[in-house]
């Protein structure tokens, strides 16, 4: 049990990218839909690839997306509203009318004035004429609609078509009084006018209502018999031959048998070998994006949090894709998946950002329809991303790279709409909505940078330039306390940049590494002979095990400064490796030399590590050196500084400090020309030409 455990203990990383590789492949695979795939891509306006297709089954043919809607609207053209008539508001003011024409005459004029049964007369004929034609309810459905517009009224249960006209609205009906009561004035004395319309206005309702319930039921009723189809493809019927351009019809009848297809196969008993497709396609796919990183990214490869990163930001695009597939297929464009490629190229390079965004297209070709126009859709679009933040220095460049890909999305789809329908008319509005709003969301790319440094701990190079420039509070404190120590750091700055950009190293890591490598000495600047300006030096009061004491523990020391001013791990990471497990030789030597009858303890004049563990850290370690050494030279010239970055890089060779870093041999032979080349033209030597033998 315990061997067992050791070897799971020894194989923990493998093991880990084990069970990353089939966390990601289930869960890819929960979110395909578990149905069968037509066999054959197809484009509207190019030849048919294929051998000659002929019909398996019989199949209906679709009617497209333009026909269905014609035809509803031609449906809906003779579709009419349905009011209610509401008899007991009609019924009840019948009785109220008399009542309220009383008490109001008793009240105003007094019951024994002997022209009340003549006004009552004219009163009760207006008020039957406007219950018995009707005051309708104002509804949008019938705004701004002609007076023979027919209608359907819902009377005790029955319904009949009558036009609009025929009923009042309160504004005729208003009018309808006021006309009536003018005409029975002239014709008869005594009609009070305003007491008769006062009352008749009080007393007027609309009876009729639209009635939405009833209206919306009929109109799925005749939504209901429009046919999907027209004609059908009998068994072993040719469809397309070989070369034949697919036209309109062709494209309407492909699409109807794969519908058709995939239908049949998804309810088939076929459930498990389409299941076992999937596994294969998806695990195909990621075992390719591991072989990348193991091939050609072994330092990614080696840290499974960067894979688990990777891996995360190709799984919600997946997830985000099949959601909007299941429920709003409409909105498939307005995806962002640009986003990919650019959170992996903040965070690591260009050639990386292209392969994980094909492995995620890819994937992703298997859940969309007309897979090939979208891969090549998105996979134009991701390359002008991907271009367009080749160099990020700024986050302002994520405007720019937004509107990027707007136009991209634009004008490949325009392409594509010419060689499929022959012209533009088809060009829809709301995709080009789509391709703003997709446009839109990669703005979401900033936030989300800054979420995954927290979550992951990477790094950016945004970031990198924040932290790195000069006049940050942390560097200015250290040109404050150590202006030795911060001119030394500038030096080794320039010095390892310019190594890392020969061997292909991270040029800004390396330099904002370099620029916070020495910030512990700030804690006790005087130990350090770069910040000795008075002539007094502290460690001639102490032992030289003590001062080497000192002078180790300034790595310690800025490892705590760094994280307490909440540096990124990758450049504390250079505080770390700058000494990696070297001897402070001068103060060993100068133990032995005062006790040479005792054996020095080396433990106590060694650097405790650990030792560099990438071209970077390599780089800084050889820079940070020689760049040291070569103060102490009395007469720089091209012959001693040769033989400086020879002998001291040499010896770190010699010693192991790079036998955990990538960096080669020929590497480390062009630092060092690198660094001979800048040491002579910061001491201003000569290069030495042979004599001119004439």
């Amino acid at each position: 049990m315990r061997k067992y455990i050791s070897g799971l203990r020894n194989h923990y990383a493998f093991l880990y990218k084990i069970f990353l590789f089939f966390i990601t492949m289930i869960l890819l695979v929960l979110l395909f839909p578990h149905e069968g795939k037509f066999k054959y891509e197809f484009q509207k306006g190019k030849p048919w690839q294929n051998n000659d297709l002929t019909a398996p089954f019989d199949f209906a043919i679709l009617k497209t997306e333009s026909e269905i809607s014609r035809e509803k609207k031609t449906i809906l053209s003779d579709h009419h509203p349905y009011f209610t008539y509401d008899t007991v508001l009609s019924v009840n003011k019948i009785r109220e009318t008399a009542k309220i024409f009383n008490e109001k005459w008793n009240f105003t004029y007094g019951a024994s004035n002997a022209s009340k049964l003549i006004n009552y007369t004219v009163f009760k004929q207006i008020a039957d004429t406007l219950r018995s034609r009707g005051i309708i309810e104002l509804d949008p459905v019938i705004e701004n609609r002609p007076a023979d517009f027919e209608i359907f009224v819902l009377k005790n249960n029955i319904a009949y078509k009558t036009l609009l006209g025929s009923f009042f609205t309160i504004q005729t009906a208003d009018d309808y009084i006021q006309q009536k009561v003018k005409e029975a004035s002239a014709n008869q004395p005594g009609i009070q006018s305003k007491f008769v319309i006062q009352t008749l206005e009080n007393l007027l309702v609309q009876n009729l209502v639209y009635d939405s319930e009833t209206t919306e039921k009929e109109k799925r009723n005749l939504l209901g018999n429009l046919s999907l189809t027209r004609g059908m493809v009998q068994k072993g019927e040719r469809v397309i031959a070989n070369g034949e351009i697919i036209n309109s019809e062709k494209y309407q009848k492909l699409q109807s048998l794969k519908n058709e297809y995939e239908l049949k196969l998804g309810t088939s008993q076929k459930y498990y070998s389409i299941l076992m497709g999937q596994i294969i396609l998806i695990s195909a796919s990621l075992i390719v994006f591991f072989l990348f990183l193991y091939s050609f990214r072994k330092d990614i490869f080696a840290d499974n949090k960067k894979i688990a990163f990777m891996l995360i930001v190709i799984f919600l695009m997946v997830l985000t894709t099949s959601i909007t597939i299941k429920h709003y297929t409409e909105f498939l464009y307005v995806i962002p998946l640009c986003l990919v490629p650019i959170f992996i190229r903040v965070f690591f390079d260009t050639r990386l950002a292209l392969f994980v965004y094909l492995v995620t297209i890819i994937i992703i070709g298997f859940l969309v329809p007309n897979s090939f126009e979208f891969l090549f859709l998105e996979l134009i679009a991701g390359i002008i991303t991907i271009i367009s933040i080749a160099k990020l220095q700024r986050r302002g460049q994520f405007f720019f790279t937004s509107f990027l890909v707007f136009i991209s999305y634009s004008i490949i789809y325009i392409g594509m709409t010419l060689i499929q329908e022959g012209s533009l008319e088809s060009l829809k509005l709301w995709d080009f909505i789509l391709f703003g709003g997709s446009a839109t969301l990669t703005l979401f790319s900033y936030p989300l940078i800054f979420a995954f440094e927290k979550v992951f701990g990477l790094i950016t190079d945004v970031k990198l330039m924040e932290i790195s420039d000069t006049n940050s509070k942390l560097l200015r404190e250290v040109a404050l306390k150590t202006p030795g120590t911060f001119q030394h750091s500038l030096q080794v700055a320039n010095l390892a940049e310019a190594c890392a950009l020969e061997i292909g190293g991270n040029t800004l890591l390396v330099r904002t590494g370099a620029l916070y490598h020495d910030i512990g000495k700030m804690a006790m600047s005087m130990y350090f002979i770069e910040n000795q300006v008075s002539g007094f030096n502290p460690h001639d009061e102490l032992s030289p095990e003590e001062s080497a004491g000192v002078i180790i523990s300034h790595v310690q020391q800025g490892i705590e400064i760094a994280r307490k001013n909440k540096l990124p791990e990758q450049v504390i990471d250079f505080i770390r490796t700058h000494h990696g497990t070297r001897r402070t030789e001068y103060f060993f030597r100068l133990q032995k030399q005062n006790f040479p009858d005792e054996e020095p303890d080396e433990n106590a004049f060694k650097y405790h590590g650990p030792i560099p563990y990438s071209k970077e850290t390599s780089v800084l370690m050889m820079a940070d050196s020689v760049e040291a050494a070569s103060r102490a030279l009395k007469n720089p010239n091209e012959e001693s500084l040769g033989m400086l970055v020879e002998n001291i890089i040499n010896k770190q060779i010699e010693i192991g400090q790079f036998i955990n870093s990538n960096i080669t041999l020929r590497d480390i032979q062009i630092v060092k020309k690198v660094l001979k080349r800048k040491l002579m033209n910061i001491y201003h030597v000569r290069i030495s030409y042979p004599e001119n033998p004439v």
